[in-house]
């Protein structure tokens, strides 16, 4: 029996393999009629699960290549953040963002849409140059940004191939550093809610949905962003933490990111947790829903008029902007958008009806759901949000006629793909 991240999906694979050559894993895809991809395991559906044969990727070999003359880091596909992030800041570079945890695996990540924050800021994907998969019939497929089919490969849902090799944009390396501040009250963020979510290269607001306050703000501002000085005691009418927070309620603050204005390296606190550290609350569920910006602030009304429905099964709620890109499965693509992120608490019954309340209200706003967490509508909805979901079809149905990579998600998401 193997089990994600989370605890909440078992897989039905037939059989599960952890190769440690990409060689072997060409001979594993070439022999099987039906198989999927396993990074991280941190994924809160079944977008990774098979009736056929289960591959981790984490035992591939982990390939750290930094190319400082094409500012570039290529990685082995099954690689989690932390675990070549270090290698790129010592070469005094960096990725433009990281997710909030660290201990996600770059590949999985990407080819899902999985995002940090900041107006400015694309998603994960979005720093993809090229990639290399394992195709259906075991040979190897390199794309480049420009490729005809690039950017329907990134976020791919896992159903082009395997991804074995990634490479990715880089910049001039840079601190962070990060503040907390408690009791935003609603009326300031509607008031200042562009403001809100551009007061820093990434901010994140915590809620409970409970009462008429954002429960905490996290401003993540570059070092050399201007120089901010001390922080104020008092920002919009919310109150500097006295100390480290951590975003769920009553969870030790050991396990974030320093906190508290102390500058550090981009790798150490754009995450919101420590990759020594088990992430997040632990036993969870996760959703999350994307509108373009300039709904973000009627998306909120619209999901604080049902809070009542949402707090008592959730642990805690996080809203963060995310740039635009042209990927074509990406939840922000052609949009800037606004994401809110629910943490749920580990009960899949008591949380699907108020998935469907929360896709009700926010249905006028054109939502797009997080491919890899919880979500309940239906296809023919989500076929509509996207303008190259046909396109992403044929696609599919090129790289892979026999089906191979398919399964029962993508199967009733994009039933055209099959060759």
């Amino acid at each position: 029996m193997t089990r994600n991240w989370a605890g909440n999906i078992t897989f039905n694979a037939a059989r599960v393999h952890a190769p440690s050559s990409v060689e072997r894993l060409r001979e594993i895809v070439a022999g099987s009629r039906s198989v999927r991809a396993l990074g991280s395991g941190h994924s809160f559906n079944t977008i990774a699960d098979t009736r056929g044969d289960l591959v981790s990727v984490a035992a591939l070999p982990r390939i750290v290549e930094v190319d400082e003359a094409a500012a570039t880091v290529t990685v082995g596909g099954g690689l989690r953040f932390a675990q070549f992030t270090g290698a790129v800041h010592e070469a005094g570079l960096a990725l433009h963002n990281l997710g909030s945890l660290p201990h996600i695996s770059v590949a999985g990540a990407c080819s899902t849409g999985t995002h940090g924050g900041g107006v400015g800021n694309g998603t994960l994907a979005s720093a993809v140059r090229a990639l290399e998969l394992v195709t259906a019939d075991g040979e190897l497929l390199r794309l480049d940004r420009g490729d005809e089919d690039f950017a329907g490969a990134v976020v791919a849902l896992g159903a082009a191939g395997i991804v074995t090799r990634m490479t990715l944009d880089l910049v001039p390396g840079y601190e962070i550093r990060q503040w907390a501040y408690e009791g935003l009250s609603h009326g300031q963020l509607r008031e200042r809610f562009d403001d809100v979510l551009s007061a820093a290269y990434s901010v994140s607001l915590f809620t409970s949905w409970r009462t008429a306050r954002i429960d905490q703000v996290w401003l993540k501002q570059r070092v050399g962003d201007g120089d901010p000085g001390p922080a104020p005691d008092n920002w919009l009418g919310a109150a500097l933490a006295d100390g480290p927070r951590h975003p769920v309620p009553g969870m030790d603050p050991a396990t974030c990111t320093e906190q508290s204005g102390v500058p550090g390296p981009w790798h150490e606190r754009l995450p919101h947790f420590r990759p020594e550290f088990t992430p997040s609350s632990g036993e969870e569920l996760q959703s999350e829903y994307f509108v373009a910006r300039e709904d973000g602030l009627a998306a909120f009304d619209a999901l604080a008029r049902i809070g009542e429905r949402i707090a008592p099964v959730l642990q805690i709620g996080e809203i963060r902007a995310v740039a635009a890109d042209s990927l074509w499965l990406s939840p922000v693509y052609g949009r800037d958008s606004v994401a809110f992120h629910f943490t749920w608490i580990p009960d899949t019954a008591a949380v699907t009806p108020v998935l469907d309340a929360i896709e009700e209200a926010l249905a006028p706003f054109d939502v797009r759901p997080h491919w890899g967490k919880l979500f309940t509508m239906g296809p023919e909805r989500v076929r509509g949000l996207y303008e190259r979901y046909a396109d992403f079809e044929a696609l599919t149905a090129k790289l892979d006629p026999r089906g191979t990579f398919r399964n029962d998600l993508v199967d009733r998401y994009f039933p055209g793909g099959r060759g």
